[in-house]
């Protein structure tokens, strides 16, 4: 199942950022002559005007054929038989077109942050002020603790003493409870991944270090509600989850890219797509929202991706088109179309390579 919920993702992000392509290639004038949904073998077509729109065998997302946008037109000479070639179209036009997948991307995050904000989203509050619908969950949990087997986002359901069960318990009753076991042998019912478990621990002295008197099983708590905000609100807060996510991960990539040129970068925390479909299935799990949420990061990746300045991304097809706005010259299609194969064999090497570390940390 994770690996179908991970393909829709992806199929959804791919098509948003190749639609982004197609949009404004079409209003500015650029010959279009294919948007294939999926990838190939063609399954069937259906041409529009100058465009045929295709549905292809492979649900991986989609791509957008502009021509002479990859360099076989003007390899063999044909390019200048059409002025609504990418090429032939001015270098703003170019630039616009290259920046409307990622535009696209971003757009799309800041519609699912957006959504999820409006229909609720799982929000720490006070217990005092909680709904009825409040659940208490695991937020943290000491290593090698009774506690330590709770799994990270675990609902807690019930409470049992010396045969004194409270069902559905506050923050403040498994404290009490806990801290008044003098010791003895408690029972957690917890619901995690739609299972109920049981886990039974004794409480222990000396886990918190300003009342090491006080038994404790090493476990954090909070209070999960479900907020949520007005139309207008939840489009702000959107647009600032939005900003904050796209900071956030540009810092995160200029940090490993610059750690990477000294030999300090930690490549253990790059997930590729084996570790995305396992974050992906975990996402699903606590519910529409945080897989809502997960998508927009996703996409908020993949933009921020799609704009560094490397070879067959569409960052750096933004540098020939800058470099060839300053010199007046056009680069020759030669060159330019080796530049992109060799950057994106080095992609797929990268791919390749972050693969095989995701399996090795499954293994």
């Amino acid at each position: 199942m994770s690996v179908l919920i991970f393909l829709l993702v992806l199929f959804i992000l791919v098509l948003v950022h190749e639609w982004g392509h197609f949009i404004v290639a079409k209003k500015t004038g650029m010959r279009v002559d294919e948007f294939g949904i999926g990838f190939p073998p063609k399954l069937f077509g259906v041409k529009k005007g100058e465009t045929e729109y295709t549905f292809n065998a492979l649900p991986i997302g989609g791509f957008v054929k502009i021509y002479g946008e990859n360099y076989e037109d003007e390899l063999v000479g044909h390019i200048d038989k059409d002025p609504r070639g990418f090429s032939s179209r001015p270098r703003w036009a170019q630039a616009l077109v290259l920046v409307a997948g990622v535009t696209m991307n971003i757009l799309f995050a800041w519609l699912l942050f957006s959504v999820t904000y409006m229909v609720g989203m799982p929000t720490q509050v006070d217990e005092t002020t909680a709904s009825p619908q409040a659940y208490v969950a695991v937020v943290g949990v000491m290593p090698d603790s009774p506690a330590a087997d709770l799994p990270i986002g675990a609902e807690i359901v019930a409470i049992d003493l010396a045969g004194s069960v409270t069902y559905g318990p506050t923050q403040s009753d498994f404290t009490e409870i806990i801290s008044g076991s003098e010791g003895q042998t408690v029972s957690v019912t917890y619901e995690y991944a739609g299972e109920e478990k049981i886990l039974t621990m004794s409480p222990s002295q000396g886990l918190i270090e300003s009342d090491e008197g006080r038994y404790a099983v090493g476990v954090s708590l909070a209070t999960i509600d479900i907020v949520k905000k007005s139309f207008f609100v939840a489009i702000k807060d959107g647009l600032i989850s939005t900003v904050d996510g796209l900071v956030a991960i540009a810092v995160g990539l200029y940090s490993l890219v610059s750690q990477a040129f000294v030999g300090q970068a930690d490549f253990s925390q790059v997930a590729g797509p084996v570790g995305i479909v396992g974050m992906v299935g975990d996402a699903a799990e606590f519910g529409l929202t945080a897989l809502l949420t997960f998508t927009a990061i996703i996409s908020l990746n993949l933009a921020i991706i799609n704009l560094l300045p490397f070879p067959a991304l569409d960052g750096g097809r933004l540098v020939f088109v800058a470099v060839e706005a300053v010199t007046r010259r056009q680069i020759p299609p030669e060159w330019a179309g080796r530049v992109n194969l060799a950057g994106f064999a080095i992609l797929m090497l990268l791919m390749i390579a972050v693969t095989y570390n995701d399996i090795l940390r499954l293994l």
